[in-house]
């Protein structure tokens, strides 16, 4: 089966040849009908950075230019996930659908329901690398905002230093969640799921246009029921995401985008367990991966968060200008007993019962963020370079009521067990509100000319000022009072050339900046963190079907590292990031998609408070990753063997590798690697499909890494999901 692409160049191809004169069958030379020339080319639509992937290759993106951009053009590496893809690998949570990209490693704590983490090339980008529709939804501490996966139509990675488009950001790059949106056509969906713990959900997607002006779209899903872990409960999980888009003429459009999601649920799993008991045995063997040690009466997780926002664009003669907004709340309490280290806070396990200190704690946070973004696009000649100008100023407002509170606990055996005891009363040690203001100057010119050359230029000055006032009627090291303003320039350069093959050569050099919230004893308050970037790579986007293929090496240092025993910490860590990453995404047919990757990674502290731990590599990251899926629908039309009945069959898997990493920085002790299976089985008609997936196929028990050896975390075990939907 050709490709969309094949098949589109092959229509320009013969209408460009049979442009000319043409002669109609039947007629005699002199009744001849001279026809203008009929010139077929692909346009991709106005929102295509923000539209359906069609397969597993998109072909534009919006993440690292803010304008719809082939992704080859962008001189960065860029990865994207589209909806259909999620939903060929069940993806349940955001940072399960990036297990198949390279470079980035998800879920490096295990399966943690309420939270979506994830670290480009080696750096944590769930706190400040998160946005949604180019809109960073910032966090710190506990304070942010969770994403459900089936509000999104697209996942965006861009990899490498991005603050010169979007502020503070990320050292190692970003991930931008595309909500789904209005698209104008009637959409009647339903999905049902469960899996093998008992967990159930149903989802809705329904949208039509309303007339000329109007078109609307509702996605929702709730969930509940038991976890995987002991005790756990998913309670109940709620996301509703209505949006309207209003188009009152040709040259305007609005779409109002919202979100309204509720959590009540119990915390899964063990928590932050001890190197000794999960990495290598204890004397009583491992820790049950399964095993809880929170206590299950007083266990709370109750999360209320939402979204306002609207996306406005109005096209002058010339100019076509932006304006993206949105409010985000969210409010979040939190009770844990949970465990660090072996009976005294020990890394060794003590006989008879084995005991684990636990840790009583408690918090409230409460959060407001305000983020807009105004842009103004233009594009002009001048003599034979085609610009492609940006220029804007945003906004960024971030505000944190935060209360801690902790107390004592008792200790709880490894090996058997036992709840119910009573636990310490819990009292504040921090009460805390901080503000921090954030505006950003940028501007950027994509320079097209010589037949293939791209340049792409960026700058970007952002002021930030930060105010915190704690309560002076708590006590503790980190309830301080604090307040700073900064200014910093921020760039990129980058240079490419698409040949005619479709390969396209680029490098870039990238500079950037990110604000740090808090204060220490030795550091009155922290600065931003800064850094540069440099990438050389190659893209190839063939014609023959649809693909993309991308290799790309880069040198990354991240400066200001704040580093030190909580309490007493200073800035002049850094740590240097050099690696190679390999990714393939293809459409070899309409029915048979895959992918492929690969990074290899070299974390490196060049600078830090303890001189012993200088050259080491940090905790956490494995030094490779490697990945390869493929997903096949049979479709042998009624002249096949079975006449068609099998048609509409699903069959598909894929295979992930995480490499070793340290569980901690002094590199003394290793989290080694591990090899797991998915695997997917289904049938689908036009209107309807059931599909069966599981993920870590064949139950591997492992750990995803560790923060130390205090905080070590297991690997998702088997996963199986049952899944129906249908189109009404």
């Amino acid at each position: 089966m050709f490709s969309k692409r094949a098949l589109l160049g092959t229509a320009a191809a013969i209408a460009v040849a049979t442009g000319g004169p043409s002669v109609s069958w039947g007629q005699d030379a002199e009744d001849t009908t001279v026809l203008d020339p009929i010139v077929v080319t692909k346009e991709a639509p106005e929102d295509a950075g923000t539209a359906p992937v069609g397969g597993y290759v998109a072909a534009q993106t919006t993440a690292g230019s803010k304008t719809d951009t082939p992704v080859e053009e962008i001189p960065q590496s860029v990865t994207v996930i589209g909806r259909e893809e999620m939903d060929d690998r069940a993806v349940q949570k955001v940072d399960e659908a990036l297990r198949y990209v390279a470079g980035v490693t998800a879920q490096p704590f295990g399966p943690d329901s309420d939270t979506n983490w994830m670290f480009i090339r080696g750096f944590q980008a769930t706190a400040s690398g998160a946005y949604l529709d180019g809109l960073q939804t910032y966090s710190y501490g506990f304070g942010g905002f969770f994403t459900d996966s089936f509000t999104l139509e697209r996942v965006e990675v861009l990899k490498g230093a991005a603050s010169v488009l979007y502020g503070g950001s990320n050292a190692g790059g970003l991930v931008n969640y595309v909500s789904k949106r209005p698209t104008g056509e009637r959409l009647r969906y339903l999905e049902l799921g469960i899996n093998d713990a008992g967990t159930a959900y149903t989802g809705l997607d329904i949208g039509d246009r309303v007339n000329d002006e109007y078109a609307y779209r509702i996605t929702g899903r709730v969930a509940g029921g038991d976890g995987y872990s002991d005790f756990t409960d998913d309670g109940f999980r709620g996301t509703l995401s209505p949006s309207i888009e209003w188009t009152p003429n040709d040259d305007t459009s609005v779409t109002f985008l919202s979100n309204f999601t509720f959590i009540d649920e119990k915390h899964n799993g063990g928590g932050f367990l001890p190197y000794i008991g999960t990495v290598v045995d204890a004397p009583f063997g491992r820790i049950d991966p399964d095993a809880n040690y929170n206590e299950p009466d007083i266990d709370t997780y109750l999360r209320r968060q939402y979204h306002l926002g609207y996306e406005l664009e109005h096209r002058l003669e010339d100019v076509t200008l932006r304006q993206n907004f949105r409010y985000g709340y969210s409010k979040l309490h939190e009770v844990s007993v949970y465990p660090y280290g072996y009976n005294s806070f020990s890394l060794t396990p003590t006989a008879p019962d084995y005991l684990l200190s636990r840790i009583n704690f408690e918090h409230e946070t409460e959060v407001h963020s305000v983020t807009v973004d105004n842009q103004a696009e233009k594009k002009i000649d001048t003599g034979p370079v085609e610009h492609t100008l940006l220029g804007g100023v945003d906004y960024k407002f971030f505000n944190m009521d935060q209360v801690q509170k902790s107390g004592s606990a008792t200790t709880i055996s490894a090996s058997n067990p036992v709840y119910g005891a009573a636990q310490g009363a819990r009292s504040a040690y921090l009460d805390q509100n901080i503000k921090m203001h954030q505006v950003g100057l940028y501007a950027q010119d994509q320079l097209r000319f010589g037949g293939g050359w791209v340049t792409t230029l960026n700058g970007r000055y952002d002021y930030v000022s930060i105010d915190t006032d704690a309560n002076p009627a708590v006590t503790g090291s980190g309830n301080r009072s604090y307040s700073r303003t900064d200014g910093e320039w921020s760039g990129r350069a980058g240079l490419a050339y698409a040949f005619a093959s479709g390969l396209t050569p680029y490098t870039s050099v990238s500079t950037f900046f990110n604000p740090v919230l808090g204060a220490s004893a030795e550091t009155p308050v922290f600065e931003p963190e800064t850094g540069q970037q440099y990438e050389v790579g190659l893209k190839y986007a063939p014609d023959g079907f649809d693909g993309l293929f991308t290799v790309a090496l880069f040198d990354l240092t991240r400066q200001n590292v704040t580093t030190g025993p909580s309490g007493s910490e200073i800035q002049i860590g850094e740590v240097n990031s050099t690696g190679i990453e390999l990714e393939a995404r293809v459409d070899l047919t309409e029915n048979l998609k895959a992918t492929a990757a690969f990074s290899a990674l070299d974390l490196e502290i060049t600078k830090d408070k303890d001189a012993s731990i200088i050259g080491n590599s940090p905790y956490i990251i494995p030094d490779r990753q490697a990945s390869a899926s493929l997903d096949y629908t049979l479709n042998e039309g009624t002249d096949g063997l079975f006449g068609g009945v099998l048609d509409g069959v699903v069959v598909g898997g894929g295979v992930r590798y995480t490499g070793s990493s340290w569980a901690d920085n002094e590199n003394t002790a290793k989290v080694p690697s591990a090899t797991v299976y998915d695997a997917r089985l289904g049938y689908g008609r036009d209107d309807w499909g059931l599909y069966l997936s599981a993920t870590n196929l064949l139950d591997k028990t492992y750990v995803a890494s560790c923060q130390t050896q205090y905080s070590c975390s297991y690997a998702e075990g088997r996963r199986i999901l049952l899944k129906f939907h249908m189109n009404m």
